[in-house]
This record gives structure tokens, C-alpha cells and sequence, in this order.
């Protein structure tokens, strides 16, 4: 799978959700990664995904912050120091709204904040903007030819 979005959630219905609303507007395939020591270990490689082939990064992240084992801005934090994941375009996909959560995920590199709405519809609309933007409307760099860094 080439062309793929990581989803980090740990809410089951707001995965359902945004599941439904990106294969209805896009066509990429969707990893579903539900606490963030699993997000770590399908970006790097490692625990349950080990041996997958990490030169094969997802286009884009979608990521809550509020996450069972590590949390969101903790894998955040790891994805940037990381020349590997750095450029991978990381949305913060939540329904936190502490300042310090917007400062924080900023600070560690998110390049969008995007607080999930309650409504089903804007949250379906939301979510079309988001995935128009990142991934039609916005250039990518190249993917990296990793066995080089």
C-alpha cells in the first residue's frame, strides 16, 4: 500500500467516523493505529509491525492527542526528531481544547490543529477539507530514499 493515511485514535467511534468519511471522499488506503506505541511501531518499523517496509511512508498523519500508552504529542515529538518521519505532514485530529494542547502540538511540529466537531456532518466536512488540502491541494516533498539517510 503506496499511498496511505496512519489514523491514530483510540475512540472507536470517532475511527468509524473518519473511516467513513475519507474512503467516501478519497482513495487512499487507511492504517488504523489505536494507541500511539502502535503508531511508533507501524512508522518505525518495530513491535508487531517489525520487518514491514519503512521506506513506504504514509502520506499524511492524522493524530489525537489523547492516547492510551503514549501519547499524541509524544508521537509527535518522536516523528520530528526523526530525519525519516520529519517531513511527514502530521494533523492534530481532536476533540482537546486546551490552549497548551494547540501551543504544544505547534511547538512539536504539527503542521495543522484541527478540533473535531461533535456534529456528524461538519465533522464529515471537516475532515473533506483537511484531506483535500493535504493531500490534493498541497505539495508533498518527494518521498525519501531512506537506505540513503
Amino acid at each position: 500500500m503506496n499511498k496511505m493515511i496512519l489514523l491514530v485514535e483510540d475512540n472507536p467511534d470517532d475511527e468509524a467516523l473518519t473511516l467513513r468519511a475519507v474512503r467516501k471522499h478519497m482513495s487512499h488506503g487507511i492504517v488504523v493505529a489505536r494507541d500511539g506505541a502502535e503508531a511508533l511501531d507501524f512508522l518505525f518499523g518495530t513491535g508487531r509491525h517489525a520487518g514491514r517496509d519503512v521506506t513506504v511512508s504514509p502520506l499524511l498523519v492524522l493524530l489525537d492527542l489523547k492516547l492510551p500508552k503514549v501519547n499524541g504529542l509524544e508521537v509527535l515529538r518522536r516523528l520530528r526528531e526523526d530525519a525519516r518521519t520529519r517531513s511527514i505532514p502530521v494533523i492534530v485530529f481532536t476533540s482537546s481544547t486546551e490552549e497548551q494542547d494547540i501551543l504544544d502540538s505547534y511547538r512539536l511540529g504539527a503542521n495543522s490543529y484541527v478540533r473535531k466537531p461533535v456534529d456528524y456532518g461538519q465533522f464529515c466536512g471537516d475532515l473533506k477539507q483537511v484531506m483535500t488540502y493535504w493531500l490534493s491541494v498541497n505539495q508533498l516533498p518527494p518521498p525519501r530514499n531512506l537506505s540513503a539517510v
